[in-house]
């Protein structure tokens, strides 16, 4: 008869079934093992999220869970039998190196030795969270080598461009200039349009299709008519529309589709519930290329083992060669600044990532102001910043991943030590409104802004030179970043417009390499071809 309690999900499988039916532990088996360590007081954003909480007590809701990092991608028996005694579940999915713990709050603060409380936050919402991060248990630190957050709300980055009305003097790109700009004409005019290629849009946002509708006609481009899954997010368009119609100027006969990302902010298991997000559409559209311009929480609000369930899923992705942008933030550098969650004076506590902007396997994508000629020929570009309004790109030092083996050879100040830790932005695009991309919304023209515009920018180019490569005997790009720093370590032809002025409030651009504008800007036609050059094992210049 199955134990109820302890659980695996089988993957490709939703049937539970017991991981310890049969199994007998013996009181013999039992062996004293040293104390666990006293759990540590989390500090910083972490805590400035509880302080500006209401903290109802102990734990009242039916649930509480936390990830756990696993040494092996094998069953994890110590865990589950360990669980089975202190009455939590455990859900693992063959062949993946972490697994949830959950349980009742009061059992799960039993458990791991640390209490468990209801708070109020500032917007009303009641969640549960522990101010301590536990430590691995003594009976099990031979199979589990790290802990998540006992967290039940994660504070998420919906991106509000600030649209600039249609008097400023550029008046916004039109998508020829947009192309032109980036040298993507060669493509265009040799007839790739994104023809074959699905870009996904995650949006907390809905869109209305008559502002699509306007956008295509006035812009002479194809209907715009995405695929919408799992319903209008809400009833905010502005971040959908803009995102939409920006990768639509690049790609028009690519396939667009907008996934419902708002389910992943329901019942306090967000990374888990992406990495679902993130198979379900890996498998209704593969090889697509994916633009996200939301975020979910920043990297210090939580560990590297919390977003073992995302990086998975983003890894089964790439296998199909799927490509992955993320706006990098429009604070400035400044992503762990609370808003509406929680209120205290601008300090170091304020520096951070992006979480999911963060991962090794997601391309980051930075902001710029943008200059051209009259008909869209690019003349200068410099990092994005507007200190009068607290905006800017955003980028920095990862507080949760170690340097990938593609940034290894990268050296900037702020991570000059034995530390190596991720960098981000990965690269750039026009994200200034006073240089962006014109687009139709709410029945009038206004000028796109912010990275959020930058990583569909990207993300239509992308679908171009998908085409291109498939076209050219290549194959879809998929993971990029190994690829973009390839490029740039030295390949035939500058696939990277440097970006050397300007700053966010926390990094300065510089020659090469800048935690504000990543490698730089595209340099579309080049690009595609030094990727071709790449995948046919042609070697650098």
């Amino acid at each position: 008869m199955f134990d109820r309690r302890i659980a695996a999900r089988v993957a490709g499988c939703s049937l539970t079934m017991s991981l310890i039916a049969g199994v007998t532990v013996l009181i013999s088996d039992h062996r004293s093992e040293p104390p666990a360590r006293p759990a540590v007081t989390i500090a910083g954003p972490y805590a400035n999220l509880l302080a500006s909480s209401d903290d109802l007590g102990p734990s009242r809701l039916d649930h509480a869970q936390l990830t756990v990092g696993l040494r092996e991608s094998t069953r994890p028996d110590p865990l589950l039998h360990w669980a089975a005694t202190k009455g939590l579940d455990v859900r693992w999915q063959s062949g993946e190196d972490w697994a949830i713990v959950e349980g009742a709050p009061h059992v799960v603060a039993d458990a791991f030795d640390v209490p468990v409380h209801d708070y109020r936050g500032k917007q009303g919402q009641v969640f549960y969270a522990s101010p301590q991060q536990p430590e691995v248990p003594a009976a099990v630190r031979t199979t589990v080598t790290d802990l998540g957050r006992i967290l039940g709300f994660t504070p998420h980055r919906e991106a509000r461009p600030d649209f600039i009305p249609l008097d400023v003097p550029s008046q916004g790109l039109t998508p020829t200039a947009l192309l032109t700009a980036y040298n993507a004409n060669p493509l265009t005019e040799a007839g790739f349009t994104g023809k074959g290629q699905t870009i996904v849009f995650f949006a907390f946002s809905g869109y209305d299709q008559g502002d699509l509708d306007d956008f295509a006609s006035m812009s002479g481009l194809p209907p715009l008519k995405p695929i919408l899954v799992g319903g209008q997010p809400s009833e905010s368009r502005a971040e959908t529309v803009m995102d939409l119609e920006v990768a639509h100027a690049i790609a028009p006969d690519a396939r667009m589709v907008v996934v419902n990302a708002r389910p992943t902010l329901e019942g306090g298991r967000t990374y888990e519930r992406i990495a679902e997000m993130f198979d379900a559409t890996n498998q209704q559209f593969p090889g697509a290329v994916w633009s996200l311009s939301i975020g979910w929480g920043c990297d210090a609000l939580i560990t590297a083992t919390d977003l073992k369930p995302v990086q998975s899923a983003l890894e089964r992705a790439h296998r199909n060669s799927t490509s992955a942008f993320d706006a990098s933030g429009d604070t400035g550098g400044l992503e762990c600044k609370g808003g509406p969650n929680w209120s205290s004076a601008p300090g170091p506590d304020d520096v951070g990532l992006d979480a999911i902007s963060s991962l090794p396997g997601m391309t980051s994508v930075g902001g710029t102001t943008l200059s051209t000629d009259e008909n869209g020929q690019w003349l200068a570009e410099q990092a994005w910043i507007d200190s009068p309004l607290s905006q800017g790109t955003s980028g920095g030092v990862s507080k949760l991943f170690p340097r990938p083996a593609w940034q290894r050879r990268l050296t900037v100040e702020r991570d000059s030590g034995k530390k190596q830790r991720r960098l981000t932005p990965d690269v750039s695009a026009l994200a200034d409104p006073f240089t962006g991309v014109r687009i139709r919304f709410d029945q009038q023209d206004l000028v796109g802004a912010g990275t959020s515009q930058a990583a569909p920018v990207w993300a239509g180019l992308t679908a171009l030179m998908n085409q291109y490569l498939l076209a050219n005997g290549g194959q879809r790009l998929g993971d990029l970043n190994p690829l973009l720093y390839r490029v740039a370590a030295g390949a035939r032809e500058a696939g990277f417009r440097d970006v050397m002025l300007g700053g966010s409030a926390v990094d300065v651009a510089a020659p090469g390499y800048d935690l504000a504008t990543g490698l730089g800007s595209p340099n579309v036609a080049q690009l595609a071809r030094d990727f071709l050059a790449i995948q046919k094992g042609m070697a650098p210049r």
